[in-house]
């Protein structure tokens, strides 16, 4: 299992867009991003933050069904 570290929000939004993510709306600090394939619609929110803490990168790999692996071969 890979190793999660901060990662600051430009980063992450890359790597979920490289995954079928498009960002679809911004309520305060927090961005959208929606990803559909077919009946299945998966969202991921994520705080718009200098450094987004591993916790908190965590839960959003959960919320977009990215297991670590798969996220850190997005490099």
């Amino acid at each position: 299992m890979g190793r999660l570290k901060p990662q600051p929000f430009r980063e992450v939004k890359r790597r979920l867009e490289a995954v079928g993510f498009v960002e679809s709306t911004q309520r305060g600090s927090h961005v959208k991003f929606v990803r559909r394939s077919g009946e299945v619609v998966d969202t991921a929110i994520v705080p718009k933050k200098s450094e987004i803490p591993v916790g908190t990168l965590r839960s959003i790999l959960n919320q977009a069904h990215i297991d670590t692996d798969a996220w850190d071969k997005l490099r």
